[in-house]
Protein backbone atom coordinates (compact mmCIF):
# COMPACT_ATOMS: atom_id res chain seq x y z
CA UNK A 1 0.00 0.00 0.00
CA UNK A 2 1.19 3.31 -1.06
CA UNK A 3 2.09 5.73 1.91
CA UNK A 4 3.25 9.75 1.86
CA UNK A 5 5.78 10.72 4.36
CA UNK A 6 6.45 14.13 5.70
CA UNK A 7 9.81 14.93 6.84
CA UNK A 8 10.08 18.43 8.59
CA UNK A 9 13.61 19.96 9.07
CA UNK A 10 14.47 23.13 10.87
CA UNK A 11 17.87 24.68 10.33
CA UNK A 12 19.40 26.70 12.30
CA UNK A 13 19.64 30.05 10.83
CA UNK A 14 23.10 30.45 10.17
CA UNK A 15 23.10 26.65 8.44
CA UNK A 16 19.95 26.88 6.65
CA UNK A 17 21.40 27.81 3.14
CA UNK A 18 24.03 25.08 3.52
CA UNK A 19 21.44 22.52 4.33
CA UNK A 20 19.01 23.76 1.31
CA UNK A 21 21.93 22.95 -1.29
CA UNK A 22 23.11 19.94 0.44
CA UNK A 23 19.65 18.70 0.51
CA UNK A 24 19.51 19.31 -3.33
CA UNK A 25 22.03 16.54 -3.95
CA UNK A 26 20.75 14.38 -1.10
CA UNK A 27 17.29 14.50 -3.24
CA UNK A 28 18.71 13.20 -6.27
CA UNK A 29 19.74 9.66 -4.84
CA UNK A 30 16.24 9.80 -2.43
CA UNK A 31 14.00 10.50 -6.02
CA UNK A 32 16.14 7.37 -7.32
CA UNK A 33 15.62 5.27 -4.32
CA UNK A 34 13.93 2.12 -4.93
CA UNK A 35 10.11 2.43 -3.76
CA UNK A 36 10.03 6.02 -3.90
CA UNK A 37 7.44 7.69 -6.27
CA UNK A 38 8.53 11.51 -5.68
CA UNK A 39 9.64 13.96 -2.97
CA UNK A 40 8.28 18.19 -2.92
CA UNK A 41 9.69 20.45 -1.15
CA UNK A 42 8.46 23.53 0.98
CA UNK A 43 10.53 26.05 2.55
CA UNK A 44 9.03 28.40 5.57
CA UNK A 45 11.75 30.86 5.69
CA UNK A 46 10.31 32.47 9.05
CA UNK A 47 11.03 29.42 10.97
CA UNK A 48 14.12 28.07 8.94
CA UNK A 49 12.38 25.01 8.30
CA UNK A 50 11.97 22.14 5.00
CA UNK A 51 9.28 20.21 4.65
CA UNK A 52 9.39 17.10 2.41
CA UNK A 53 6.66 15.02 1.48
CA UNK A 54 7.46 11.85 -0.22
CA UNK A 55 5.59 9.54 -1.86
CA UNK A 56 6.64 5.52 -1.76
CA UNK A 57 5.39 2.23 -3.13
CA UNK A 58 5.37 0.95 0.62
CA UNK A 59 5.88 1.79 4.10
CA UNK A 60 8.92 -0.35 4.03
CA UNK A 61 10.71 1.08 0.94
CA UNK A 62 10.75 4.20 2.75
CA UNK A 63 11.80 2.61 6.06
CA UNK A 64 14.80 1.10 3.80
CA UNK A 65 15.81 4.41 2.64
CA UNK A 66 15.99 5.83 5.98
CA UNK A 67 18.01 3.40 7.42
CA UNK A 68 20.30 3.10 4.18
CA UNK A 69 21.01 7.42 5.15
CA UNK A 70 21.94 6.14 9.01
CA UNK A 71 24.33 3.68 7.46
CA UNK A 72 25.88 6.23 5.26
CA UNK A 73 26.28 8.62 8.20
CA UNK A 74 23.85 11.56 6.71
CA UNK A 75 21.87 11.64 9.38
CA UNK A 76 24.36 11.91 12.16
CA UNK A 77 25.90 14.82 9.89
CA UNK A 78 22.60 16.72 9.73
CA UNK A 79 23.21 16.99 13.49
CA UNK A 80 25.26 20.04 12.77
CA UNK A 81 23.03 22.08 10.57
CA UNK A 82 19.86 21.29 12.31
CA UNK A 83 17.81 23.07 15.21
CA UNK A 84 15.92 20.29 16.80
CA UNK A 85 15.16 17.01 15.66
CA UNK A 86 14.05 15.67 12.53
CA UNK A 87 10.39 14.85 12.36
CA UNK A 88 9.34 11.93 10.53
CA UNK A 89 5.01 11.20 9.61
CA UNK A 90 4.14 8.31 8.02
CA UNK A 91 0.43 8.43 6.54
CA UNK A 92 -1.90 5.76 5.01
CA UNK A 93 -2.86 7.29 1.58
CA UNK A 94 -7.37 6.35 1.83
CA UNK A 95 -8.60 7.26 -1.47
CA UNK A 96 -11.78 5.66 -0.28
CA UNK A 97 -12.37 8.32 2.01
Amino acid sequence: MSVMVTVSIQYKPETAEAGLEGMKEALVETRAFAGCQSVECYYEAATHTLLLVELWDKAESQEAYLAWRVETGMIEAMADVVAAPTEFKTYEIRSDI
